[in-house]
This record gives structure tokens, C-alpha cells and sequence, in this order.
């Protein structure tokens, strides 16, 4: 049986090379640049980091960002955090070809980002993304995801975050 990755402090860890969509590439392959899994960035750069990612057309790495400002928050504002990860897994998933999972985790999202609309913290664009991800998830399900543009898979995740360049 194989042995996991493992960081110095004997942590487990994902060494493998990834692709721009999070997908796993083979050992010694030419992957892309991975996040920190330890990353710790104020609330108002981990919606910055994100949505540059998101505006690359890289929604993993941005939920990876999510994902550890989620782990870092205080517990009132965690089902926050874990709302906007999921939006851009949502986001992974439909890059990736993948319909279904895309709507269920917009959904997700959606739910979880919600309960935020009457004091958003950080400037989330809480009423913005809730409807996004619900408009989102609609369209998928019943158009496919085929008809979406890649400009429409990069919400703004914040109301004082810039639009795409």
C-alpha cells in the first residue's frame, strides 16, 4: 500500500501535481502553482485572492482559498466561508464538465450564504451571490452547462471587489 504525503510535522498532505482545475496529475508532472494549505490572510484578502482566481477562470484554487479562510473564521461566520468555498467548488465542478454536482453545489452555496443577508460580513455580496448561485443553478439544470460563457462564471464576491479586467 502506498504511503501519503506527508508534511514535516507529519501532517497529511497532497504532493501531487494538479492542473488548472484542481485535477490530479501524475507524479514529476508540470503542474500548476498549488495554494497553501496553511494559508492564513485577513477576511478582505481572501475575497481579493479569491476572485482574482475566480476572474483567471480558476475556481479551485479560489475555493482553496475559501476554504482556508473558513477554517480560520470565527465560528459565527464559518458557514459563511464554507458557502463561498462551495460556490467556487460549484464553479470547479462545472468547468469540469460536471452539470449536476455544479448545481447541487450552488445550492449549497447558496443555503449556506444566505442566513449573511441582513449584516454581511467583509462586503460579501451576500444577496448577489445567493441569487447567482440559485439563477446559476437553475439555468444549468435546464439548459445545460454547455450555454454558459466563461464571463458568467466569475461573481463578484464581494461589493467592494473590482469587476474583471
Amino acid at each position: 500500500m502506498p504511503q501519503r504525503d506527508r508534511d514535516p510535522q507529519g501532517r497529511a498532505r497532497n504532493a501531487r501535481p494538479r492542473d488548472g482545475l484542481g485535477r490530479p496529475l501524475p507524479y514529476g508532472s508540470a503542474g500548476v502553482e498549488r495554494v497553501d494549505e496553511d494559508m492564513v490572510l485577513a477576511p478582505d484578502e481572501s475575497l481579493a485572492e479569491a476572485q482574482q482566481m475566480l476572474d483567471d477562470g480558476r475556481p479551485f484554487h479560489a475555493h482553496e482559498v475559501l476554504e482556508a479562510a473558513w477554517k480560520n473564521a470565527p465560528v459565527p461566520q464559518r458557514a459563511l466561508w464554507k458557502g463561498l468555498a462551495q460556490l467556487a467548488v460549484g464553479l470547479t465542478h462545472l468547468r469540469r464538465g460536471n452539470a449536476a454536482g455544479a448545481a447541487a453545489l450552488l445550492r449549497r452555496a447558496r443555503d449556506h450564504i444566505q442566513p449573511y443577508a441582513q449584516h454581511p460580513p467583509h462586503s460579501v455580496a451576500v444577496d448577489q451571490l445567493t441569487r447567482y448561485a440559485a439563477d446559476l443553478a437553475d439555468r444549468i439544470e435546464r439548459d445545460g452547462a454547455d450555454v454558459l460563457a466563461p464571463d458568467e462564471l466569475s461573481p463578484r464576491l464581494s461589493t467592494t471587489t473590482p469587476t474583471a479586467r
